[in-house]
């Protein structure tokens, strides 16, 4: 059965969708089935992958919470080796609204999603910068949280928020729901305050922190705008190479 596993932090600008479609199409270049679930509004995810979006039909998150479509019409195959799509909608940005008068509103992720488990290793889910009912979906939906954290000063704020609503949802939702990682993102090791940041996050974070970091890379910056995964646009740059070791430790972690 497939582990679901939501890419989150409610702090923008942290490198949230690049370690999820990355991380995405390295897995499936390790031979893994993929479905990539892309729950934020900004769908970059889903043009990050080649897929555009006013292509995409009724067969997209928006239509699969609202129960307009099953999981499994809403899937999309990309051009990458083991990886799905599950494309995201502008109308995902109201969703909030209408999924207050829904039935399960909380669980809606979760019923469309579990049929679809069997069919892949792994399920990512590339969330909403924000704390709101759509991540409450993901975080009642998943098995464990991956959090990508900037190698800035203010990293770890917010961070306190993001950990207290994870415990609530264990608490009243999902009781299996466990912090799967922590990703330093945008690593520039010549600079003392990242050396400073590391040492605080996995001061938080004990034992939680991937040992791989992720640098600051113009072929990780560059590549979205070519519908590519970094492992396609560069496969040996810097960037490319740091995600490959992710999806190891990821892949072994859970082996």
């Amino acid at each position: 059965m497939g582990k679901i596993i939501a890419v989150a932090n409610q702090k923008g600008g942290v490198g949230k969708t690049t370690t999820a479609v990355n991380l995405a199409a390295c897995l499936g270049a390790k031979k893994k089935n993929v479905l990539l679930v892309d729950i934020d509004p900004q769908g970059n995810a889903t043009s990050g992958l080649g897929i555009v979006k006013k292509n995409v039909g009724h067969r997209t998150t928006y239509d699969m919470l609202i129960g307009e479509v099953e999981a499994k019409d809403a899937v999309h195959h990309t051009e990458f080796r083991g990886v799905d799509l599950i494309p995201s909608s502008i109308q995902l940005a109201g969703a909030e609204v209408e999924l207050v008068e829904l039935e399960n509103r909380i669980n809606r992720l979760k019923l469309a999603l579990t049929p679809l488990r069997e069919q892949y290793d792994f399920i990512l889910i590339d969330c909403p910068p924000s704390l709101g009912l759509i991540t409450l979906n993901a975080f009642t939906a998943v098995d464990t949280v991956f959090i990508p954290i900037q190698c800035e000063y203010y990293a770890l704020e917010g961070l306190s928020q993001l950990m207290s609503t994870i415990r609530q949802v264990k608490k009243m939702y999902n009781p299996s729901i466990e912090v799967e990682g922590v990703l330093l993102t945008m690593y520039d090791g010549r600079l003392n305050l990242t050396t400073q940041v590391v040492a605080e996050v996995k001061k938080y974070f004990n034992g939680k922190v991937y040992r791989t970091t992720i640098p600051r890379n113009v072929r990780l910056s560059e590549a979205p705008s070519y519908g590519l995964p970094v492992f396609y646009y560069d496969k040996w740059s810097r960037g490319s190479l740091a995600y490959q070791e992710v999806a190891k430790e990821l892949i072994k972690a859970n082996s």
